[in-house]
């Protein structure tokens, strides 16, 4: 038995699916999926294969053609779920299982009428990475075992479905439900499985770009969104052809868990992005960049997931400059640099868990989620770009990903290929400092501009009485007043609470990266004026980049730590499982 990925049952002494069949039954009012699929191999195969499942009910197994085979569930484990073994006689080219998924299905959340925009019909998303396609259909589920697949997914009538993949038609059926057709013909790793179910609608944003919402919602993410195009025209003078023939979009219900998901064909994203005034979209410059950078070369297990974040990061911050200059990509690194700072704190007691080749045996990859490999990845790769000039790096990572092209990889991988392509770089910025040793190396690279020096210097004066002037409050873009609030005193007064308030009118934000900063401040003040929108804020929203710091700031005072245990008890329902779980930790560690 040879398993390379801690975090699934896969045996690469195995035989590998090449294709999965899939045919989905969307059952709303038991919130449940009826699946079969069927995997299919290269050429004839034999012996055990073994497949993760998690939560999931088995009702059969066979090889068609020749009938049930026989099969059996190992002891569930919390993290990996239960092994699925089957015993496939010999000249099997494909196995087909009958299941359905569980009522604690972690990559599924079922969203009653009332908490979508139109509240008046059900949705239903899916979140596979880390670790969930197990949940949703039993796999050889690890980014070492890619796949192509295709999909039949029947929903109620009146509802629409959207994959990760190309539309192949749609036609209603006898009974009164819809069934829609998927194809994805090139590889992706489990984890990049994606459906979504509800009441949606397009709008065109280029012959290559579409984006989905709610009726409620589409015309303000089809304006909000409107540049996508130019987007991809700048990441394709970088990194090559865009390589997945579509870019469209999903704007999901508040309580999708992330910022985006780089779903191939479907990026799935918050509607928290909906600012009104453009100035969140370049978040669709990181998931459009997993194009390459994640999708396309692919870490091989969590434990090399900086190989994913860490270039994604880079390579957002690098077409920022392309399109908006130096001193945005600057501000970029700036709002970075905080969430750095906060990972490593938060990891404090955890140093192993902010190194970038992780040992994650017997950790749950989502407990070990953090900026770090985000951030702290990006820095090696601008300290690579550095050295060798940009370029000959940007030479270099064409034959990145030429090389590695729908495949996934280790960091031993990636080293060896710097090796080849740029012998003595990785020696010359200490790459082992960045890969495996706690914290931050001290020659990590830093980003200046006068635009950030600038904003730096004001907020440090803070302290010492300095204040922006009106001038400078009307001519801030929202970059620059989100830098400045993130580098204000964390423990500021109510005074100063309320003067910043009255001055950049910080309550009626409608760009949450501001509006949240702000309300962290005003939490860790005990700020009682900010108490009914942080309120607003925790019940709507269940991006975990929000609810953790603002959860965790509620903890600093006696009655914030009780409006907090408040708003979570009604909250919680409408929150994600891998939000809840987030914030859960957050109030266990508030003083008893």
């Amino acid at each position: 038995m040879h398993r390379s990925d801690p975090h699934s049952y896969f045996d690469a002494t195995q035989p590998k699916a090449r294709r999965l069949r899939l045919k989905l039954g969307v059952d709303f009012a038991a919130k449940r999926i009826d699946g079969e699929v069927v995997l299919e191999f290269g050429s004839a195969v034999a012996g055990p294969l073994d497949l993760d499942t998690k939560g999931l009910e088995i009702h059969s197994v066979q090889v068609p053609g020749h009938g049930p085979i026989a099969w059996a569930l190992g002891e569930a484990d919390a993290i990996l779920g239960q092994r699925l073994r089957l015993e496939v006689p010999a000249g099997t080219l494909e196995v087909a299982i009958s299941y359905a998924t569980g009522p604690e299905a972690m990559a599924l959340q079922w969203l009653d009428p009332q908490q979508t925009e139109g509240k008046v019909a059900p949705y239903l998303f899916s979140q596979c990475q880390q670790i969930h396609a197990r949940s949703l259909v039993p796999c050889q589920d690890t980014p070492l075992a890619r796949i192509a697949y295709q999909a039949e997914v029947t929903v109620p009538e009146g509802l629409t479905a959207v994959m990760s993949a190309g539309p192949t038609g749609d036609e209603a059926t006898a009974d009164g439900r819809h069934v829609f057709r998927f194809t994805m013909p090139q590889p992706i790793p489990p984890y990049l499985l994606a459906l979504a179910v509800g009441r949606l609608e397009s709008r065109d944003l280029s012959p290559r770009a579409r984006v989905w919402a709610e009726p409620e919602t589409v015309q303000s993410a089809a304006w909000e969104f409107a540049g996508v195009e130019d987007m991809i025209l700048k990441a394709e003078g970088l990194f090559g052809p865009y390589p997945w023939d579509r870019y469209d979009m999903l704007v999901l219900p508040p309580s999708f868990p992330y910022g985006g998901m780089e779903n191939p064909r479907m990026t799935f994203l918050t509607p928290t992005l909906l600012a009104g005034d453009r100035s969140l979209v370049d978040v669709v410059a990181h998931e459009l960049a997993h194009s390459w950078t994640g999708n396309l070369v692919t870490n091989a297990s969590m434990e090399h997931f900086w190989l994913n974040e860490g270039f994604t990061v880079w390579a957002e911050r690098r077409i920022l400059r392309i399109l908006h200059g130096d001193d945005a990509a600057a501000l970029g690194w700036a709002m970075g640099q905080k969430a750095l700072e906060d990972s490593l704190a938060r990891f404090k007691s955890e140093p192993h868990l902010t190194v970038l080749r992780m040992h994650l045996e017997g950790i749950d990859p989502d407990d070990a989620f953090s900026s770090i490999p985000y951030e702290k990845g990006a820095r090696l790769v601008a300290a690579l770009e550095r050295e060798v000039g940009e370029d000959r790096f940007l030479r270099f990572i064409r034959d990145y990903m030429d090389a590695f092209r729908f495949t996934s990889i280790t960091t031993e991988q990636f080293c060896a290929f710097v090796d080849a392509k740029l012998p003595g770089a990785l020696e010359a910025i200490n790459a082992t400092a960045y890969l495996d040793q706690p914290g931050m190396p001290d020659t990590a690279p830093e980003f200046h501009s006068a635009q950030l020096d600038t904003l730096t210097a004001l907020a440090e004066s803070w302290a010492d009485g300095g204040r922006p002037s009106a001038h400078q409050i009307a001519s801030w873009k929202p970059a620059e007043l989100q830098v400045y609030l993130q580098k204000l005193p964390r423990q500021l007064t109510q005074t100063d609470c309320a003067w910043l308030d009255e001055h950049f009118r910080l309550m009626g934000r409608g760009n949450y990266e501001i509006l949240v900063e702000w309300l962290t401040l005003a939490a860790s003040a005990d700020y009682e004026p900010a108490f009914s929108r942080i309120r607003e804020v925790l019940l709507r929203v269940g991006r975990m980049k929000y609810l953790r710091p603002l959860y965790g700031a509620l903890g600093l005072h006696a009655r914030t730590r009780a409006l907090a245990r408040e708003v979570f008890a009604a909250a919680s329902p409408g929150y994600h499982g891998l939000s809840r779980r987030v914030v859960q930790s957050v109030l266990d560690s508030y003083p008893a």
